[in-house]
């Protein structure tokens, strides 16, 4: 679904979905998130011992998935200039993401508040993470505070 920038509350809807581009999980990036974060659970960064694990390899990082469907979503550019706080999420992780696995996001704006006092707006989004099976392996939502027009960021633009 093409779409311009959000630069305000307004410019979302209810309902609205955008799917992200896709990026392919690589070994780099699990090594990587286990030196940035200190992760190094054997299930992410030893070969033989996650060969012997249910998953029969090893696995990415829940939280490097995590990170990853924040950085997808930031490439669409839809939010850019707009977000004024993160707020929270929530996230289950359905399914184990491999090396070699493209994963792309989809979020749909499940639900909007404007906040008068705060010439800002609460937007809660259906956050979903899919391998390229089109397999779910991350899903929840997050909330995010975004400028409202008549907002103080807004103010001496047309």
């Amino acid at each position: 679904m093409p779409f311009e920038r959000c630069a305000y509350f307004e410019d979302l809807r209810v309902g609205q979905e955008f799917n992200t581009p896709g990026r392919t999980i690589t070994e780099a990036d699990i090594v990587t998130y286990a030196g940035l974060s200190g992760d190094y659970n054997p299930l992410h960064v030893d070969e033989v011992f996650a060969a012997n694990s249910p998953y029969g390899r090893r696995i990415a990082q829940g939280l490097l998935s995590l990170s990853v469907t924040s950085g997808l979503i930031a490439r669409l550019g839809l939010l850019e200039g707009a977000v004024l706080a993160f707020r929270g999420l929530t996230c289950k992780f359905v399914k184990p993401v491999f090396i070699g696995d493209t994963v792309y996001a989809r979020i749909r704006v499940r639900g909007a508040k404007l906040l008068q006092q705060a010439k800002s707006g609460l937007v809660e989004l259906a956050v979903k993470l899919y391998n390229q099976h089109e397999q779910v392996v991350q899903s929840g939502t997050w909330k995010v505070l975004l400028r409202a027009r008549g907002s103080a960021q807004d103010q001496g633009k047309d």
